[in-house]
């Protein structure tokens, strides 16, 4: 034998002990549903974690025996992330905006024996018990509570549970192939399907997208997650700001854009991750307070396009690198992030913000490829439009409960967006498959005019349908929800001269008060469609 390295299982109770040995003074700042801002630390959740542990074991369960989560961005609910997987169980979160009927069929189909949840969600949860046969605890986030107790029948209390530990608990030897935490689709169309990480693939999701070029999360960092924990994990900012023991900002329930411009201003907040709704209430709340947040250096976005004139807006304004990112639940989620190669630094500020607007390229972990209806691929020189596919280390193989793999035949994930990739690998989201319109067997990005509609001033948001048309099949409409009332529709149309094919303009507008939101914020195009599809016949 010529040499031999070490192994080590690669779980996540690997990742809060290198946090509570390490960095155990760093802070974790989290607001409680009361308002109230608490200060603890990473040695303090690390040891709360294996208190947790202890606790859960005393119930009884079984290894891999799933545990939801119905609860805001807060200190226990981080406790419980790296506390159940760690303890050989599965950190189930659920998303509360969700409908009543919607958090029953994913509890039952999950078969979560135990929930946990915040103060907020008990008479939810008190309507909801009779439901889930295969429930067995509930626990309050928090201290005894005899208000809630009376309407939860056995409700038990997180904190008296981790009181009753000493917090010497060792962590069990884990494959590291086994599940650790469990995230459901938004599932707009048919029922949501459940995607079960790894304790391999979340602890390699959190190296590979905290590369360099990836989130690039350090020690010296105050990282806020602004986006929610039931949503794909926090994009596995729990688990990154673990590794290098940064400071972990969560914000709470109250995610307006004057609390979050108060928290980032007292934590002191150098980075920020969440949705572009978020940052769109932000910059509004930032012209309000007249704060210019100096301790923020970059905001990560995600989870829908963002409207491209927020990047010099962030950047001439405030200073603040904007960092466009995708991803899914399928992918963990982080597929790529848009940080720029060395060729482009001589490029102007214009220059590198066209860039920007993209979606990024691919951290070391994950390959992308486009292709036809046929499935052939697709020419990578940024302009080819195909269908985007993914593989890589920590992208879904097989939906939760089901046999059959959810890939191609050949290996790859059909994500359902149509892209564009170029040679460097930077991909663009065109428009999602089920969206994209096609007016006479040409293709117009709903995407593309959504952007151009939420440059102008007088939108405050924005939606592109396709609607049937007897000539052409489908022509754009643009539903829209104005931030200036003196707007019309010929203006707005007008907006849009020179920046699309005159063929590509929308055929009409359509002002709405609100734009119909799904559990994670994304419009819903098909409650559009079905309100606004047949206006052009």
């Amino acid at each position: 034998m010529l040499g031999k390295m070490m192994t080590q299982p690669l779980t996540i109770s690997s990742l809060i002990e290198h946090a509570g040995k390490y960095h155990a003074g760093t802070t974790v700042a989290s607001v409680e549903t009361t308002g109230d801002v608490e200060h603890t630390t990473w040695g303090n959740v690390a040891s709360n974690a294996r208190k947790l542990a202890a606790a859960l074991d005393k119930l009884g369960l079984k290894p891999g025996t799933r545990c939801g989560t119905i609860a805001w961005n807060n200190r226990r609910h981080l406790e419980i992330y790296f506390g159940v997987a760690g303890a050989g169980y599965v950190c189930h979160t659920l998303n509360p905006r969700l409908k009543p009927e919607q958090l029953i069929y994913i509890i039952n189909h999950a078969e979560d024996e135990v929930l946990f949840i915040d103060a907020t969600f008990v008479p939810a949860v008190a309507q909801l018990r009779a439901h889930l046969p295969k429930l067995r605890h509930v626990v309050l986030m928090g201290p005894e509570d005899a208000e809630a107790a009376a309407q939860i029948d056995g409700l038990l209390f997180y904190d008296s549970l981790l009181a009753a530990e000493s917090g010497d608990h060792s962590w069990p030897d884990l494959d590291e192939n086994a599940p650790s935490s469990l995230c459901y689709t938004s599932g707009t169309t048919g029922n949501p399907k459940g995607v079960l990480y790894t304790h391999r693939s979340t602890v390699l999701h959190s190296l590979g997208g905290n590369q360099p070029d990836g989130l690039a999360l350090a020690a010296r960092d105050s990282v806020m997650a602004v986006v929610p924990m039931f949503h794909v994990n926090a994009w596995g900012v729990p688990y990154i700001t673990a590794a290098v023991g940064a400071k972990l900002v969560l914000p709470g329930p109250n995610l307006d854009g004057e609390s979050l411009v108060r928290l980032i201003d007292a934590e002191e907040v150098t980075i920020a991750l969440g949705v572009p709704t978020i940052w769109m209430g932000l910059l509004q709340a930032l012209k309000a307070t007249g704060s210019t947040v100096p301790s923020l250096e970059r905001t990560v976005v995600g989870g829908s396009a963002l409207p491209t004139v927020m990047i010099p807006t962030f950047r001439d304004t405030y200073g603040v690198e904007l960092i466009h990112a995708w991803g899914m639940t399928e992918t963990s989620p982080l597929g790529t992030l848009n940080q720029l190669l060395q060729k482009h630094h001589a490029l102007s500020d214009a220059e590198k913000g066209a860039i920007r607007e993209g979606q990024g390229r691919p951290p070391f972990g994950v390959e992308l490829r486009i292709v036809d209806e046929t499935g052939a691929a697709l020419p990578e020189d940024g302009k080819t439009q195909g269908e985007l596919q993914v593989r890589g280390h920590w992208i879904v193989d097989t939906y939760f409960g089901q046999e059959q793999p959810a890939l191609t035949e050949d290996g790859w994930f059909d994500t359902g967006d149509v892209a564009t990739i170029d040679a460097d690998g930077y991909m663009i989201i065109r428009d999602r498959s089920k969206d994209i319109i096609k007016s006479g067997g040409e293709w117009i990005s709903t995407v593309e005019l959504e952007d151009i509609a939420m440059s102008h001033p007088g939108v405050a948001q924005a939606a592109a349908i396709a609607a049937r048309h007897p000539k052409w099949d489908e022509r754009p409409v643009l539903i829209a929800v104005k931030s200036d009332d003196t707007l019309t529709e010929v203006e707005l149309l007008k907006h849009y001269d020179g920046r699309v094919a005159s063929w590509q303009v929308p055929d009409a507008v359509v002002f709405v008060g609100a734009l119909p939101l799904g559990g994670t914020g994304k419009v819903q195009k098909n409650k559009l469609r079905e309100s606004y599809g047949d206006m052009l016949l």
